[in-house]
């Protein structure tokens, strides 16, 4: 259904004004907090929520609100969606001033990441206790067991592997095993994990979950355990991940239902408080999964929080022929 004349001068008026172009232009890149963009445009909040309320109402970008911060982003889909897109497909991409925002974009993901690093690096060690604080590892791990199934597989693959507790719970279950982090403090102790485990046939590497660089459909488990609450796009991490899943292959991500822990943004590096249900089953769908399974696993102290494992299959190679 195409846009009646109406609509499309409402999106192209919320469009055509210079700051709010430029917020559409960040959005490409990733999803992001008001207070981000107000850094990034060098604008005060009330202008910048101004902007954005025009954008949202014109349908061109969902607000969401996330414990005591508020995310934007683009709309995933509609015609307005695809409006956008043509606009931003013909922007030059060197205009100075969209440059410069990317420039200060880029500063602000940097800003994150060595924040990150620092975090991973002073807890590494200490990485499981601190888990342990939230959920009963022996319980997610068993639910966990019981999303992936018996096997056997012929590669599993575990994104931001971490202290390596899915591989020494997985990978005996295939006949290879991959782990990627980007934290070589993690990836030490996963190392020295595995190998305690016996488990020769586990690789690990440096890598980022967002560029895995690894094959289409070469994965018949990927796990992406505790790992989305830190990013700035966990959307575009969870297409990655379905990327290298193979034919009749399995996605299992666990993270945290919506919480109001602000404590763990501002101690622990949490950039988004827990993922909702309806959410992740449009990113799974996007990705082209079909969500299989999901378990709710409530926490195990007043102050803890409520683990979620959701499960999806890529659909068969002969049924997504006949598709």
């Amino acid at each position: 259904m195409k846009l009646s004349a109406k609509q499309t001068v409402d999106v192209l008026r919320a469009a055509g004004e210079p700051t709010r172009l430029r917020i559409l232009a960040l959005l490409e890149r990733e999803e992001l907090a008001v207070l981000e963009l107000c850094r990034v445009l060098d604008q005060s909040q009330p202008r910048v929520s101004r902007h954005l309320k025009l954008l949202a109402e014109a349908g061109l970008v969902e607000r969401f609100p996330d414990g005591a911060w508020v995310f934007y982003r683009l709309s995933g889909a509609g015609r307005e969606h695809e409006v956008i897109g043509e606009v931003l497909s013909r922007v030059n991409p060197d205009d100075p001033v969209l440059a410069r925002d990317r420039r200060k974009l880029d500063d602000v993901q940097a800003e994150r990441a060595d924040d990150a690093q620092a975090y991973f690096a002073e807890n590494a060690v200490h990485w499981d206790q601190i888990r342990s604080l939230y959920v009963s590892d022996a319980d997610v791990e068993a639910e966990i067991l019981a999303a992936a199934g018996p096997g056997r597989f012929r590669r599993m693959v575990d994104l931001g592997a971490g202290t390596g507790r899915m591989l020494n719970l997985l990978a005996g279950h295939a006949d290879q095993a991959l782990g990627l982090d980007l934290s070589q403090q993690m990836l030490n102790i996963a190392r020295r994990n595995v190998a305690e485990a016996g488990l020769a046939h586990v690789d690990l590497r440096h890598g980022d979950i967002f560029d895995t660089r690894l094959p289409d459909a070469s994965a018949d488990l990927v796990v992406v355990h505790q790992v989305l609450h830190y990013l700035g796009d966990p959307a575009a991490a969870v297409r990655e991940a379905a990327r290298i899943v193979a034919p009749d292959g399995k996605l299992i991500i666990v993270d945290f239902a919506p919480h109001k822990h602000e404590f763990l943004r501002e101690q622990h590096q949490h950039r988004r408080l827990g993922f909702s249900d309806e959410e992740m089953s449009r990113w799974l769908a996007e990705a082209d999964l079909s969500r299989v399974g999901l378990e709710a696993l409530p926490p195990t102290r007043p102050d803890g929080l409520t683990v979620k494992i959701w499960a999806a299959r890529r659909a068969p190679a002969a049924l997504r022929s006949v598709a």
